[in-house]
Formats: C-alpha cells, structure tokens, sequence
C-alpha cells in the first residue's frame, strides 16, 4: 500500500551567526531531508535592520512596479511547480495531489493581489461631512508598515506563507518569514525564487524553533501569525507592550450541521472531504457534525462509507493516494489519545481508530455515541477524525455548534438555500459555508477570520487584504485662498468665534436645535 519515495535534493541553509542546525524529516518515512540554521535573535535583528533600509526604495516604485515583480515571481512559481511539490511532500509527507494545491493556491492569489493592488491602495478623497469641511481637500493615503513580520504552521509550508507575503509585499512593506522549524524547506525555496528573479531584496526567510520567531515579534512593525491560541495568546501581549499591530489567525473546532432535507450524499462526501482533507490538518477542517435524528442513521452510513474508502499512502509522484502521514508525532498522539479517551467513556468506532502502519499516519477514523464532556468534541484535533452526534431538531444544531470556545468556520447541509443562510447567521463563527466546505478559502474578495479563541483581525476581504499592512495617513489641504489666520486662532475674537461656532451646531444639529445659541450668547455678552 505504501511507495515510500525518495527525497528530493537536500535543502542546506548554514548562515553566517547561526548557533547551530536542525534536521528536517519526512514525517512518513523519518527519513532527513534537509539541514536547516537555527537562527538566533542577533541575526534576526540584523536582517530585519537591513529590510529597513531596502524597504523605502520598494515602496517608493508604487503598486504597480511591485505588481510587475510579483507577477514575475508567480512565473517563478509556475516554472518550479514540479520541484516545490517534491519539496512540499518531501517535508510533510502528503499525498502528490495534497502537495500539488499547495504552488496552484499560491498562484491564483498572487494574480489576484498583484493585479488589484494599484486599485485597492489608490489615495481616496472623502467627501467632507458638511459645508464647512468644504474649504478642504480631504485625502487618505495608504502607506505601509516598513517590516511584516509573518509567522507560519506546518499544515501547508508553501501556500501558508503566500497567503501573507504577498499581500504585504503588494502593499510595499518588506517581509520577514518565520516558517514552522517542521517544514522550514518550502519557505527557504520562496526565497530564493524571489532572489532568482532578481527582486529588490526586501524578502528574506529566517529559520528556527520558537525563539527565532519570538526575535520576529520582538523586531517588526507588524504581526501575522498563523498558529495556536496559547503561541498567540503570548504574541498578542508582547505586541501590546510594543504598541505594534497584530493578526492572528488561530485554533478552531469547526462544526458541520446537517439537516433532515440535506442531500445525503453530497453532505456525506463533503463532510468526509472537509474531515479529511491533509489528514484533517486544516484550519477550517471539519471537527464536529451534528445531524438531525431523522436521517443520522442514514447519513452516518453514507459518511462512514465515505471515510472508509479513503486510500492512505505515500505515492512519490504517482497520485495514488488520498491521504498521507501527521506532520508530527506529537500530532499523532493527540488523535490518539482523543479517539481512547471518546471510547474510553463510551464512544464507538465506526472505521480507523489506530495508527496507520507507517510513519506518523494515522486511519481516517467515524467516531459515534460521543458528547461534549469528551476531548475530542472539545479540543482542537487537527487530525483525521469525524466525530458525529445526533440532535433532536436544528435549534439543538445551532446551540451545540456555538457551544465551543472556538469560532473559525462553519458549515450548514440543508436543501434550502435561504434556510441554510438563515441558520448560518446565528453561529458564531468567523465564515459559514452552506453545502460546501473551504469554499471562503478561496474567494479573496471575502474575509478570513476567527472569532472567539479563533483569532483576532482577519486576512484578505478585497482591498483589505492589503491595506491591513498599511498605516491610513490623512492629509488636508486648502481648496480656496488662505488669509493671514484662521477665525478660530488666537486671539480668540469672540464675534468671529460666534459665527464659526454657531456654523458648526446649524451644520451637525437637527430640527429648532440648529438655531438655538443660548450658550453662544452668554459668550458675547461676556
């Protein structure tokens, strides 16, 4: 069942200032397959001073100057697909077509950013709110942070850092990546593919356990971090005390609901998808599903069926597989343990439950007769689990999904579109997808973000994707000829202060309230 294939050429990075070097291994096989620095915090600082002093240059070419370079990175990207997919698998053990999403995603939102930028970060010229604000040209400008920092997981080494490098290069800050020392090879080949093509060099990569990021967090002007709630938990404070801005995308437990006139197939494969998909190593993976007891029986069958069909293995480039290994051996004790510990009080199996054979791999495992006391209804997973409970009515569906720290994402399986907006209006939960999962995760124009422990900010929604590395600047200036000085400067002039006064409340105010100036009055008689 199981093609163990051979690594791609090593990936060695021994920089100047490194303490010492870390293994990177395919987590199926354990074999190594890459060498990679353990950067410290010196060099970290040092190569953050030197984005600085770059970062003024790319910022002054404009949006569609940088456009012209991340165009000819997604070329880079486009020619290198074969080997950044060996790459991938090779770091993460996934299967051929797992790994393939990972260059094709990076694609698709490069085209988009690059091309929109010019739009999404031209100055704007409010219109001024009353007559009075009329003498003045109002103006916002959109000027980016000089550094973005940007933290990664492991679940996806190549699309994950492209889902915020690339809006913060088109807003013109330089960026510094920190990615996951599990798979730190995909983001060292984004580095040098950004220098193959002769980019301004205001993208670098620096590698590392936890304190190379805390140095990242510690240095930049900007945070994005993608990881779990307790990391971020301590990045926001330290961004707090630093008085810098942060985006945090964080853990989740996103629950499916399916109704009794969903279609049972659909919800079944999609379900089984959703749970599944990178060994359940997704942000937004399916963790929970609550159908409705008129047809759990039924679609409890047709799930299991599903899951159980699955093909897990590692193929090399022969995509014969659909699943592949963990990340980790730590990922892989957390499914195990949450599945012994659902059967331990009394949850059933329905398919898997038990280590795959090889590597870090793990069964796609139906778990039945579970509750909310039980760790893995409660606890992120990220695994291939699929925990199903029965409910009594869609009202139960909605309080059993809300009742969950986290609020990432959603589904709802139901044959009514309008019910199925209805009822994802009432979860709380940062997107909803009705009769589909990850489709938000793909549409740009709309926001990604987590409520609750899921997060705080949001990446992309249109053009604020980019401005959210940008500090607003709002600039005035005079429509008509100045005088000498204005009505309301010293020394004060109580007649000319009056009028201008009396402008304002007649211009913000309503009804007989525009006119009345008792206080106005006192001041002159004064």
């Amino acid at each position: 069942m199981t093609d163990i294939h051979s690594a791609p050429q090593r990936t060695d990075s021994v920089l100047e200032g490194t303490d010492s070097v870390f293994e990177v291994r395919n987590p199926g096989t354990g074999e190594i397959v890459g060498t990679v620095a353990e950067q410290t915090a010196d060099v970290v600082a040092a190569a953050i001073a030197e984005l600085r002093l770059r970062q003024p240059e790319w910022e002054a070419i404009g949006p569609r100057g940088r456009r012209d370079w991340l165009l000819k990175f997604q070329d880079w990207l486009i020619d290198h697909t074969e080997h950044l997919t060996d790459v991938v698998q090779s770091e993460t053990g996934k299967p051929r077509v797992d790994a393939m999403i990972d260059p094709a995603f990076a694609t698709d939102l490069i085209g988009y950013y690059a091309r929109r930028a010019p739009k999404f970060l031209a100055e704007e010229h409010p219109s001024p709110h009353s007559p009075l604000a009329r003498v003045k040209r109002l103006t916002t400008v959109y000027r980016p942070y000089p550094v973005v920092g940007v933290i990664t997981p492991w679940n996806f080494p190549l699309a994950m850092p492209i889902l915020d490098i690339i809006p913060a290069l088109a807003a013109g800050a330089a960026v510094v990546l920190k990615p996951s020392e599990v798979t730190p090879l995909s983001a060292l080949e984004l580095a040098r593919g950004w220098a193959e093509i002769g980019a301004p060099p205001v993208f670098t990569v620096v590698t590392g356990p936890g304190e190379t990021g805390a140095a990242v967090v510690a240095e930049a002007d900007f945070i994005q971090f993608t990881g779990s709630t307790a990391t971020g938990r301590r990045i926001a404070v330290t961004c707090a005390e630093r008085m810098i801005p942060y985006s945090l995308e964080l853990g989740g437990k996103d629950p499916a609901i399916v109704l009794a006139d969903a279609d049972l197939d659909r919800a079944a494969h999609g379900i089984a998808f959703g749970g599944m998909f990178n060994s359940g190593q997704v942000c937004i993976s399916v963790e929970r599903v609550y159908v409705e007891a008129p047809v759990y029986d039924e679609f409890v069958a047709k799930l299991t069926k599903a899951v159980r069909g699955l093909r897990q293995g590692l193929d090399g480039r022969k995509a014969r597989f659909d699943i592949g290994a963990l990340a980790n051996e730590n990922q892989t004790r957390i499914v195990q343990r949450h599945v012994d510990e659902a059967v331990a009080a009394g949850a059933r199996v329905l398919t898997g439950g038990k280590r795959a054979g090889f590597g870090t791999a793990f069964e796609p495992t139906v778990l039945v007769d579970v509750d909310h006391t039980m760790s893995c209804v409660k606890e992120e997973t990220f695994g291939p689990t699929l925990p199903v409970i029965k409910v009594a009515d869609e009202a139960e569906a909605v309080r059993l999904a809300n009742d969950s720290p986290y609020g990432l994402s959603a589904s709802v399986w139901t044959g009514s579109r309008e019910r199925g907006e209805r009822v994802a209006r009432r979860l709380e939960a940062g997107a909803v997808n009705v009769n589909d999962v990850f489709a938000n995760l793909f549409n740009y124009a709309l926001p990604m973000g987590g409520w609750r422990l899921s997060g705080v900010g949001a990446r992309w929604g249109g053009a604020q994707g980019v401005r959210k590395y940008c500090r607003q600047q709002a600039i005035t200036a005079p429509m008509l000829p100045t005088q000498r000085k204005e009505m309301i400067w010293y020394p004060y002039s109580v007649p000319k202060l009056t009028i201008a006064l009396g402008a304002m409340r007649a211009a913000g105010a309503r009804g007989v309230r525009r006119f009345d100036l008792p206080g106005l009055w006192r001041l002159r008689r004064g």
